[in-house]
C-alpha cells in the first residue's frame, strides 16, 4: 500500500514537472528577487534522478545563461555533469562565462580535451583563457592541442603574461583602421569585411606602426557624412592601458574616466587588444569581495571552494591571532594581584578592549578602501591620519562619558573616571592604528587587507587591558 502510494507521489511530481516546463512563466521559475525558485529547481533534480533528458532540457531552455549558470551551482557536483549532458546545446560561451570559478574547473576537469576545446572556441578570447589557465599543465596542453591554430595562438599569447594582468584579460577581437580612412571608407570596409567582431562599441585608429593614435565611437562614425576624414573627427585623447597592468590599477582607470572600452598596448605602444566595461564589472565585484574576505582572514570564501584549501586559508589566520591574543593574557597576568583584589575590574575589562577593537575595525577598513582606490597615498598620509585621530578624539570622548557616567553610578566615581580615560586612549590608538598598519603594509608591497586585522585587534586589546589596569594602579584604586 505504501509502495502504491510512493509511486502515485511520483507520478504526481513527474505530471507537475512537465505542466512547469510546458507552460511555465519567468514567474513560476524566478522570484521576487530574481533567483531560481527551490520548487522550480527540485523539479529538475528529480527529472535528473529519473533520466528524463528531455524534460530537463524542456525545464531549463527558457532560462537566461546567467541563470542556467546560476542553477548549475545549486546542484551537487555530480547533478552537475548529468545536468551539463542533458542540455548539451545549451552549453554556450555564456553559459560557461558566468559560472563559478571552482564549479567551471570541476566540470572542466571531467570533459575530454576536445569537449574543453570545443568550448573554449566558442568564447571571447579573454573568457577562454579564464577557463584554461587553472587546468593543469598537461590538460592545458592536452586542450591546446585541439584547438584552432588561431585560437591557440592567441590562447598562448594571453597565458605568458602573469595573472591578473591587462594581457590576461584583454580581448584580441577588435577593430582597427588607419587614419588616412574617411568615414565613408570605414563604412564600407565595417559592411564588407565579414572577419570582423561582431560587438564593438568604437573603432581604434593607428599609425602604420600601429600604435592607436585616436578612437572613433560608432556614433559619430554613423552622424558623420561620408567625405569626411577619421582623423578631424576622432578623439585623439584616450587612455591607453599597459599590458602590464594589473587588472586593480585596470579597474580604478575605468571608474574614473567613465570608460567603456580602452586600447591595450604593448612595452613598444602598438595595440595588442582592448578592455570593455563588462570584463571591468567582473574585477569591480571581485576585488572588492576579496578586499573584504581578506580583512577577515576567510581566504577566498567561495561557498564552492574545496574543504582543504578553505580550511588551509582560515586556520593560518587565526593561529596568528591565538598569537597576538597571548601578548594581551600576558599584559593581564602582569595585573593579577590587582584583579584580585577588585573584581570590577575583570567585569569592566572586556568593554575596554571591545571598544577599541570596533574602532579600529571601522578606521582600518576605511583606510583599506582608500588605499585601495588611490584615494590614501604618499602624499596625503599625514591629511588622513590627523582626520582619523580627530574622529577617534570625538568617538572617545563620547563613549567615554558613557561608560565612566554608568561605571560611576555602579561603582565608584574614581572607577568611572579611569574606565572613561582608558576608552579614550585606546580608542585614540585604534584610530592611529586602523590608518598606520594598512599603510605600512601598502609601503612593503604587501596587501593592506591581508593581515592588517590581526594585528589591529593585538594593538587594540594589549593597549586596552595595559591602559585601564595600569590606571586602575596608578590611581591607587587597587
Amino acid at each position: 500500500m505504501a509502495s502504491e502510494e510512493h509511486d502515485e507521489t511520483l507520478l504526481a511530481e513527474s505530471a507537475a514537472d512537465r505542466a512547469i516546463a510546458g507552460e511555465s512563466t519567468r514567474a513560476d521559475r524566478m522570484d521576487e528577487e530574481d533567483r531560481l525558485k527551490s520548487g522550480y529547481v527540485s523539479s529538475i533534480r528529480r527529472a535528473l534522478e529519473e533520466g528524463e533528458s528531455g524534460l530537463v532540457y524542456d525545464l531549463v531552455e527558457p532560462l537566461h545563461p546567467a541563470d542556467i549558470a546560476d542553477l548549475f551551482e545549486l546542484l551537487e557536483p555530480q547533478e552537475r555533469l548529468h545536468l551539463a549532458a542533458a542540455i548539451t546545446d545549451l552549453m554556450t560561451g555564456d553559459v560557461i562565462a558566468e559560472l563559478n570559478d571552482y564549479v567551471r574547473d570541476d566540470m572542466m576537469e571531467a570533459l575530454p580535451p576536445q569537449a574543453v576545446a570545443e568550448i573554449a572556441e566558442q568564447l571571447e578570447t579573454d573568457d577562454a583563457v579564464q577557463l584554461i589557465e587553472d587546468l593543469d599543465k598537461e590538460d592545458q596542453a592536452a586542450v591546446l592541442a585541439e584547438l584552432d591554430p588561431e585560437d591557440r595562438a592567441a590562447i598562448e599569447s594571453a597565458l605568458a603574461y602573469p595573472e591578473e594582468t591587462a594581457g590576461r584579460l584583454m580581448q584580441r577581437d577588435l577593430v582597427a583602421v588607419p587614419e588616412h580612412m574617411t568615414v565613408g571608407d570605414l563604412i564600407d570596409y565595417l559592411r564588407e569585411n565579414g572577419n570582423l567582431t561582431t560587438e564593438f562599441w568604437e573603432v581604434f585608429v593607428v599609425d602604420p606602426q600601429h600604435r592607436p593614435v585616436g578612437t572613433c565611437q560608432l556614433s559619430w562614425i554613423l552622424r558623420t557624412p561620408r567625405h569626411v576624414a577619421l582623423a578631424d573627427v576622432m578623439k585623439r585623447d584616450q587612455t591607453l592601458i599597459p599590458v602590464t597592468m594589473d587588472q586593480e590599477e585596470v579597474a580604478l582607470r575605468f571608474q574614473k574616466y567613465a570608460l567603456i572600452s580602452a586600447a591595450v598596448v604593448d612595452e613598444g605602444g602598438r595595440l595588442v587588444g582592448q578592455l570593455t566595461v563588462d570584463d571591468i564589472v567582473h574585477i569591480i565585484q571581485e576585488e572588492a569581495s576579496e578586499d573584504v574576505l581578506l580583512l577577515s582572514g576567510a581566504g577566498e570564501g567561495d561557498i564552492n571552494e574545496p574543504l582543504r584549501d578553505a580550511y588551509a586559508a582560515r586556520v593560518r589566520w587565526l593561529i596568528a591571532n591565538l598569537g597576538t591574543a597571548m601578548i594581551a593574557s600576558l599584559i593581564i597576568a602582569t595585573f593579577g594581584a590587582a584583579i584580585e583584589k577588585l573584581v570590577a575590574l575583570a567585569i569592566l575589562m572586556p568593554i575596554v578592549a571591545s571598544v577599541g577593537g570596533n574602532a579600529g575595525t571601522q578606521t582600518m577598513a576605511v583606510a583599506v578602501r582608500a588605499i585601495a582606490m588611490n584615494q590614501l597615498t604618499r602624499t596625503n598620509t599625514r591629511r588622513i591620519l590627523w582626520r582619523e585621530l580627530r574622529v577617534a578624539m570625538l568617538n572617545g570622548s563620547t563613549v567615554a562619558a558613557l561608560i565612566g557616567l554608568a561605571t560611576a553610578v555602579i561603582f565608584s566615581p574614581l572607577l568611572g573616571a579611569v574606565i572613561a580615560l582608558a576608552v579614550i586612549i585606546n580608542i585614540i590608538t585604534a584610530g592611529m592604528a586602523g590608518v598606520i598598519v594598512p599603510v605600512l603594509f601598502d609601503r612593503l608591497k604587501q596587501d593592506p587587507a591581508v593581515a592588517s586585522t590581526v594585528f589591529v585587534t593585538m594593538i587594540t586589546n594589549s593597549m586596552g587591558f595595559f591602559a585601564f589596569l595600569s590606571l586602575a594602579v596608578a590611581s591607587g584604586l587597587v
